[in-house]
């Protein structure tokens, strides 16, 4: 079913947790079990630790260990076990050397995407999965609620995390694949990464029957509704589901997985609602197993089905998609890597140089990174600059630390166990080791100071949030100024970057630019302020905000890639602003989608008190 379930050694009832690759949705077929474990040992020990280090992010969770290894995910690319608090990956989805792999760096995750995705699936259940199947887990209408569950908790979680979309779709030819294939009841295959066109699903999983072709339109349909797949992906399965139930029918069961997708993930009794619905519309007992293909069926014997060519051909659109993952290439040497940096640290001087000595005026031709003018802040933003302020005061201020140490001699509290010891050791004949005297030392820790950039896109694309972003800017500047030794700049970028808050000042009024360039200089921006505010530089809290929707031309993406991969490297946290769903941000960036723009100042303030706090 489309969910690995694994329940806890003494839990009456079971979890429906995992990724789509649990047991066979025809009742005929048994379920499938654990593979061979080869353990976490040699590299895959320090793999599985990264991996746990990372998926920190994905969930938001401080308890989940990772594991990976060929063999584990009890027959699936991987699962979630809630008892245990642990997320199984099957190692041989990686397809590369351990030794080789860092997934704690976010562009070494490009070179396994796959796995990557399964991961982040299995984040998205161990985040949002927070229900348990009440009764029977092989009952049609508990099968028809997992499947459902599969799409649930991907739209969640890129509803939370937009940039885990990517990942996400890299996995579902994985996901289906296995749901799909009973390994007693077809060859082994290929996976869909290393095969040639067309995947072969041939087993009675995909009969013409209308709980197949529902059960596939659950896994697959229900993904293209949620925007991971695309329409001209699953085009051919939607054709032929529609033949199998008819409009009516399938537009009831579209129906349904709306209804799921704006469920809570803790309301059990509407998952489960909704899974006894799915069957009374397809005609099953939703209190018992699913029902086999009858005899005659198409596809009911393993032979090829229209709706098993149709399943194929949509995870080969899928996979076909799908950038290739990057050859490993030879670790640069120690003084290779000093050269990259110093080659980097002078490329971003001479962009600082070049943005902040130049004029802040615009040449007043349209599409030339034109600065309109300057208006009077208005009451809401000296507010909320005020308000921010005090944020980041608080988020900066640190307690008093208190250490104890311990000594042979005054000064301190004298402990008579400690001078007891002492004695004993002298009459023993010994030289004294006990410390009988302890003092208490308490002293301030100084507030990490505050680095922040904000680089804004201004082609014609951002032209919405051009006066939200000037006006967060200023707030933020202007916030900035009441801290000791925080400092903030902003710049624009489109033809060319220009300044709008210089590095130390803070501004008066608050500057507008006007947002209708034909091309990005993204790399010159982001290397402006890095230089400018020592981004890369250790000893206070950095963040770089970038507000753009990522459509960048030429060697932009390539070079900006290496820019944002070098500040995370660093340590300086990055946030993407984006008002667009369909936005490319860079890999390592905190992507964030405003659905109002005036929210923008509130969003970058909540991440630079993050910064602060974590600093």
């Amino acid at each position: 079913m489309a969910t690995h379930v694994i329940p806890a050694p003494t839990a009456p009832t079971t979890e429906p947790t995992g990724t789509g690759t649990g047991t066979a949705p025809a009742a005929s077929a048994p379920a499938h079990g654990p593979a061979p474990v080869t353990g976490l040992s040699g590299a895959w020990l320090p793999l599985s630790a990264a991996f746990t280090d990372a998926v920190t992010d994905l969930t938001d969770r401080e308890d989940l260990t990772v594991q990976c290894a060929p063999g584990l995910g009890r027959g699936a690319p991987g699962c979630y076990v809630p008892s245990l608090a642990t997320i199984e990956l099957d190692g041989t989805h990686l397809g590369q050397q351990p030794s080789t792999c860092d997934p704690t760096r976010p562009t070494d995750r490009e070179r396994y995407p796959a796995l990557w995705g399964v991961l982040t699936h299995e984040a998205a259940h161990a985040t949002h999965t927070r229900w348990s199947i009440p009764g029977d887990p092989s009952a049609a209408a508990a099968q028809a609620a997992l499947a459902l569950e599969e799409s649930r908790i991907e739209v969640a979680q890129i509803r939370r995390r937009p940039a885990d979309r990517r990942w996400i779709r890299a996995c579902v030819t994985r996901l289906v694949f296995a749901e799909f294939i009973s390994p007693t009841t077809a060859p082994p295959v290929m996976p869909p990464a290393a095969s040639s066109g067309t995947p072969p699903v041939t087993t009675p999983n995909t009969a013409m029957t209308p709980w197949n072709a529902g059960y596939a339109a659950a896994l697959l349909l229900a993904r293209t509704d949620a925007g991971i797949l695309e329409p001209a992906e699953t085009k051919k399965l939607a054709a032929t589901v529609l033949g199998v139930l008819g409009p009516t029918r399938l537009s009831a069961l579209a129906a349904l997985w709306h209804l799921a997708h704006a469920t809570r993930d803790d309301d059990a009794d509407t998952m489960m609602d909704l899974g006894r619905r799915w069957c009374r519309i397809l005609d099953v007992n939703p209190d018992r197993p699913t029902p086999p293909p009858e005899s005659g069926t198409p596809g009911a014997s393993g032979d090829p089905s229209p709706l098993a060519e149709a399943v194929g051909a949509t995870m080969a659109a899928v996979d076909a998609a799908q950038p290739v993952p990057p050859a490993a290439g030879p670790e640069p040497s120690a003084s290779q890597k000093r050269r990259q940096e110093k080659d980097a640290r002078d490329a971003a001087d001479r962009a600082a140089r070049r943005v902040f000595s130049a004029s802040t005026t615009g040449t007043g031709r349209r599409g030339q990174t034109e600065i309109t003018g300057t208006r009077q802040p208005r009451p809401g933003e000296q507010a909320a600059a005020r308000r921010l302020a005090r944020q980041l005061r608080a988020a900066s201020h640190r307690d008093r630390v208190t250490t104890a140490h311990t000594s042979p001699t005054p000064p301190g509290r004298l402990s008579m166990r400690g001078a007891l010891a002492a004695d004993a050791q002298r009459a023993a004949g010994t030289i004294p080791t006990a410390e009988p005297f302890t003092q208490t030392i308490r002293r301030h820790v100084p507030a990490p100071p505050l680095r922040l950039g904000i680089a804004c896109d201004v082609s014609g694309s951002m032209n919405a949030m051009a006066e939200p972003v000037a006006s967060a800017a200023w707030i933020m500047a202007r916030a900035a100024g009441h801290l000791p030794d925080a400092v903030s700049a902003t710049v624009i970028f489109g033809s060319r970057v220009r300044p709008v808050t210089h590095p130390g000042r803070t501004p008066v009024a608050v500057t507008e630019f006007a947002a209708r360039d034909s091309r990005e200089d993204f790399v010159q921006a982001v290397d402006a302020l890095t230089s400018a505010l020592d981004l890369t530089r250790p000893g206070a809290a950095r963040l770089l905000v970038i507000v753009s929707d990522g459509l960048f031309k030429d060697d932009q993406p390539t070079e900006g890639q290496q820019r944002i991969d070098r500040l995370t490297a660093a340590g300086c946290a990055v946030l993407w602003l984006s008002l667009s769903a369909r936005t490319r941000p860079m890999n390592g960036a905190h992507l964030v989608t405003l659905t109002n723009p005036a929210t923008a100042a509130d969003t970058i303030g909540a991440a630079a008190v993050r910064a602060l706090r974590t600093a």
